[in-house]
């Protein structure tokens, strides 16, 4: 009665905390997914070649190039263009969907933390690494086809005050055009980018055993009672790992809302990633990481801090 009691409880703080940062971070989730698509190319700030004159007074020509635009031109032509409310395109599915996908996942952690903990070393690396990594996994598998369907929607480009479709028009037309393996595209990205997950984990894990350490003597003094400062430290934890994180594995976001893109050249993961090298270059993989940082480090800071603050007051609830 009591592990179910302990499952539940992570599942409720997983869904808040998850759907917090959701609403919060959206707009800028939006910008991301925006400079992520092939479809910036038509955005970017072309340059001509020219011809430049050199000391000896002949010349070389300088080839035409483009430079992609950034986070906030985006931002301007959206609001521009297509109105403030574009700015939460997705929010329907991504709050049908952050609820149950943070929970499982809590909960997959959680479960998969006891299990992996009867094997390996009690709350070493190992532990974190296998955990975290088994919750992205099932989270990615039963969640994939909503996240397909948020990002078709935030990559939809309307003129301001056309008719947008909602999540339920969005979904049919995938099916109607792709069957239901559309739903499953940019999948194998998903599962490419648990290693974002893993190193996420295994650093906040790391750092709040520290933390933990370091406020030992003020728990004993205050009856072992947390305290602003450990949420704050538990914050500070969060965002430091995921910043981390994401700039080692960013690039599998790039392939991933390649790979989910209508009408899309990009097949499979192996593929894109050599197509937007040869077309693109290496740069382009990581497009859209500031903005990711921007939203990824408060929203996951926001989610994690609420989840153990959840975990912490709910746990004293009377059984």
């Amino acid at each position: 009665m009591a592990q179910s009691k302990d499952t539940l409880l992570h599942l409720l703080a997983g869904g808040c905390a998850g759907t917090v940062g959701a609403i919060v971070t959206c707009p800028l989730e939006v910008i991301k997914t925006r400079l992520q698509s092939s479809g910036i190319a038509f955005h970017s700030v072309y340059y001509p070649q020219v011809q430049l004159g050199t000391i000896s007074g002949g010349g070389v020509v300088r080839p035409a190039t483009s430079v992609s635009p950034s986070a906030l031109q985006v931002l301007k032509s959206i609001l521009e263009k297509e109105g403030p409310k574009s700015l939460f395109r997705g929010l329907g599915p991504n709050l049908v969907g952050v609820a149950p996908s943070r929970a499982v996942y809590f909960a997959s952690y959680s479960k998969a933390k006891e299990q992996f903990n009867a094997i390996f070393v009690p709350n070493s690396n190992i532990v974190h690494m296998c955990a975290a990594g088994s919750a992205a996994f099932i989270t990615n598998s039963m969640m994939n086809p909503v996240w397909m369907v948020k990002t078709r929607m935030q990559l939809e480009r309307r003129v301001r005050g056309s008719k947008q479709m909602n999540a339920f028009q969005c979904a049919r037309y995938v099916y109607q055009t792709e069957g239901v393996r559309g739903f499953y595209r940019g999948l194998t990205a998903s599962y490419a980018g648990i290693s974002e997950t893993i190193i996420c984990f295994v650093i906040y894990e790391g750092l709040k055993k520290r933390l933990q350490e370091v406020h030992l003597p003020a728990s004993k003094v205050a009856g072992g009672e947390k305290t602003s400062a450990n949420f704050l430290g538990l914050m500070f934890a969060a965002a430091f790992s995921k910043g981390c994180a994401s700039c080692i594995a960013y690039p599998h976001e790039v392939i991933r809302t390649r790979l989910r893109e209508e009408g899309t050249k990009y097949q499979t993961f192996c593929q894109t990633a050599r197509l937007v090298a040869r077309e693109e270059g290496y740069l382009a993989f990581y497009r859209g990481l500031l903005a990711q940082l921007i939203r990824q480090i408060p929203n996951t800071a926001i989610v994690l801090s609420t989840y153990e603050l959840l975990v912490y007051l709910l746990h004293d609830v009377p059984k």
